[in-house]
């Protein structure tokens, strides 16, 4: 890139901020290039705003359903020594095409002129101060309704876990993730209650509105475009608790034993899957949600995909998702492997149940795990101990066994004594050599 800023000559391209009320909008140099321009690339709103104040015989590029383009033609018009403008929304360089063309082109060759964002237009319709407001951007591809439990590849996604980390928040639709689509995913993730919004519509223009409301009133509205949506919550959260919660804080079932891994064992479980913020997990046996929850809570930039065969510990879990508030987590109810095909690629896997398929499981997670990715099992049994160990030798990965067996104070009279909970083995393993694990081998 360094060596294109130094080839390039050549007049810059102008790339200029306009609002909808259009020339109104423009200061005067950005009126000057404009005026001047030999080819004018803009959408086709926009060009129609400023048609009458372009030359007769500059060239005009409709950038609709034509983004991929405009680099070719700004290099076009420069190389044929052509004035060139490219017009944008607002301020370019808010989630606007300035810095998808300094990407394509080099900085050098532009000049940007910014003006007002949507999002400064609609805080200042409602006096709301700014600078803490986060910005999210869902201006792209329809990505259709939410689902709840969907992943990174649903196009809401990273709005969701904006809203669920923020307290204000702006966000830039299209028509396809309109205001109400964006409103119902909020609603079906628990957050209806937690949010007020504002939805500001047509802004600079006669018929300008700006609607405020709960989420609920706008997933049953049409808005018109360009809008802009703000998100602020009602209240402030409490900070939570982010590892170690105790057992009482899931639901379990019962009168039936509960599926879940005790606190002592998940937090040791949890440490050794070696997790980072945007850590990819796989929960595999689910039972009452706890690991994977747990480690959602910790991987607040990744994802837990999570399987569970038995229908009412799958609900369980969901409601456990719903009560805490996680929205990176998905979980399937099946038997495993059902379905793991599509899931991303794990930097760490918790196998806490099977249905029979042990060796199966292990060898198609040894070969998905990421490169210094990590396998943690748990298990009750000899048996499944026995044939966990086989497996682990026979893919020849590294593993290394430990025995777990916590002790909680009960009473007893006017005293207390200690009651042992059932011994569990740890078994973590790393696709490799196939020697045991050396203490101190985990990933620093």
């Amino acid at each position: 890139m360094r060596e294109e800023v130094e080839r390039f000559k050549g007049e810059r391209c102008r790339v200029i901020g306009v609002l909808d009320d259009g020339v109104a909008s423009l200061g005067a140099a950005a009126l000057a290039h404009l005026a001047r321009a030999d080819c004018v690339i803009g959408g086709t709103r926009t060009l129609e705003l400023l048609d009458t104040h372009l030359r007769p015989d500059a060239i005009r590029r409709d950038l609709t359903g034509a983004m991929s383009k405009v680099p070719t033609w700004v290099r076009e018009a420069q190389a044929d020594g052509l004035r060139c403008v490219v017009l944008a929304t607002g301020d370019p360089l808010c989630h606007g095409i300035a810095a998808y063309l300094a990407s394509r082109l080099c900085i050098e060759a532009l000049e940007v002129i910014p003006n007002l964002s949507t999002i400064q237009l609609a805080c200042a319709r409602l006096g709301m101060p700014w600078q803490d407001m986060a910005i999210a951007s869902v201006h792209s591809h329809d990505a259709g309704e939410w689902v709840e439990g969907a992943d990174a590849r649903h196009g809401l996604y990273a709005l969701l876990q904006a809203a669920a980390r923020h307290d204000r928040l702006a966000v830039l639709t299209s028509p396809d993730n309109s205001p109400d689509r964006i409103a119902r995913m909020l609603v079906a993730e628990g957050l209806g209650d937690v949010f007020q919004v504002a939805v500001a519509e047509h802004l600079c223009r006669p018929d300008e509105r700006v609607v405020t409301g709960s989420l609920a009133q706008v997933a049953t509205m049409q808005f018109a475009e360009p809008n802009v949506v703000l998100l602020w919550r009602t209240e402030l959260p409490a900070r939570p608790v982010i590892f170690g919660l105790p057992d009482a804080r899931f639901e379990q079932r019962f009168p039936e034993k509960g599926l879940i891994t005790k606190n002592e064992v998940r937090a040791v479980s949890l440490a050794r899957l070696q997790l980072r913020a945007d850590s990819v997990v796989w929960d595999i046996g689910a039972g009452s949600g706890s690991v994977g929850l747990e480690a959602a809570r910790l991987c607040r930039d990744g994802h837990v995909y999570a399987i569970e065969k038995n229908a009412d510990d799958a609900g369980i879990a969901l409601r456990n998702r719903r009560a805490m508030a996680v929205h990176n987590y998905t979980l399937v109810q099946a038997k495993a492997p059902a379905g793991m095909q599509a899931w991303a690629d794990p930097d760490a896997v918790f196998i806490g149940g099977s249905g029979g398929e042990l060796a199966e499981l292990i060898a198609l997670v040894l070969s998905r795990l990421k490169p210094n990715g990590w396998l943690v099992m748990n298990f009750v049994t000899i048996e499944n101990l026995g044939a966990a160990v086989a497996a682990l030798k026979a893919a020849g990965a590294p593993w290394d066994v430990l025995q777990l067996q916590a002790s909680r104070s009960k009473p007893i009279l006017q005293m207390h004594r200690m009651a042992a909970e059932n011994p569990v083995w740890i078994v973590c393993a790393q696709p490799g050599s196939g020697e045991p694990l050396v203490e101190g081998r985990a990933d620093e």
